[in-house]
């Protein structure tokens, strides 16, 4: 079923633009946007908590639903510890795999050369963590005042037009199969239909892809196995501080994911 574009639009306008994927949409918010509109439960944007819950629960007039968990710690406006990542700088390789992962173009270096992120840009997705063949990406919470509605607002536009720039560059990445290809391939011709309608987005536009070009095995079970490993590791590192016996049985579930997707 195609939802009416303005609909998404609107609802892409309230999510807040980490393109984390922890909602289940690997490609970032506005793939889920559009799942949205199409029937979707609203509650599944983890760094945006109650409060994106709520406020989609009105644009769709919906029951309001209790937001999806985080395994950080809730702040004063109701949504998770906005986090940054940090690169231990001596143990970095320059392997350049977590530049392509950043979806917001957050980290720079080059390659086998000191690599470093951006923590102003940093959305705190996550994505760079798995890739990183040396382990030397740490998550701390971010120390800054938390943002007004305004600069929140201008944040998520500043980050939706970044992800659209990398989106670009990526697509052209790929067919040329030059550098790393760390993500599985994004649904770029979904992209490129809302970036012709906003004169402010980069235009992508899908690139042809050579004949008998490599096609990437199971990359959605790659991702996925990713996306555990990275929760896993998480809830390993909080535990190891202190125990909490909620967080041990999310632990030893994800576990069980981890070793089923693996077989």
């Amino acid at each position: 079923m195609n939802s009416p574009i303005s609909l998404v639009q609107s609802i892409d306008a309230l999510l807040p633009q980490t393109q984390c994927g922890l909602c289940g949409h690997r490609d970032g918010c506005l793939p889920y946007a559009q799942s949205i509109a199409e029937g979707e439960n609203a509650n599944k944007c983890v760094p945006g908590g109650q409060p994106v819950a709520d406020a989609l629960a009105a644009l769709l007039n919906r029951p309001k639903l209790q937001a999806e968990e985080s395994v950080w710690p809730v702040q004063a406006d109701g949504r998770p510890q906005r986090i940054k990542a940090v690169i231990r700088e001596d143990e970095c390789i320059g392997c350049t795999k977590c530049i392509s992962a950043c979806p917001v173009d957050a980290i720079i270096g080059s390659g086998k050369l000191m690599h470093t992120i951006l923590t102003d840009l940093c959305t705190g997705c996550e994505l760079c963590i798995p890739p990183c063949p040396v382990d030397c990406i740490d998550l701390v919470e971010d120390q800054q005042p938390l943002p007004t509605e305004a600069q929140r607002l201008a944040e998520q536009d500043d980050l939706r037009q970044r992800y659209y720039a990398h989106i670009q560059r990526e697509e052209k990445r790929r067919t040329d199969r030059k550098g790393p290809v760390v993500r599985a391939e994004i649904d770029t011709a979904l992209f490129a239909r809302f970036s012709a309608l906003n004169e402010q987005l980069p235009v992508i536009e899908v690139a042809s892809k050579p004949e008998n070009a490599p096609v990437a095995f199971d990359s959605k079970t790659t991702i996925e196995l990713a996306k555990l490993r990275t929760q896993i590791k998480k809830l390993e590192k909080q535990l190891s501080v202190r125990e909490d016996a909620r967080k041990r049985t999310q632990l030893e579930e994800l576990t069980q994911q981890l070793q089923a997707l693996q077989g």
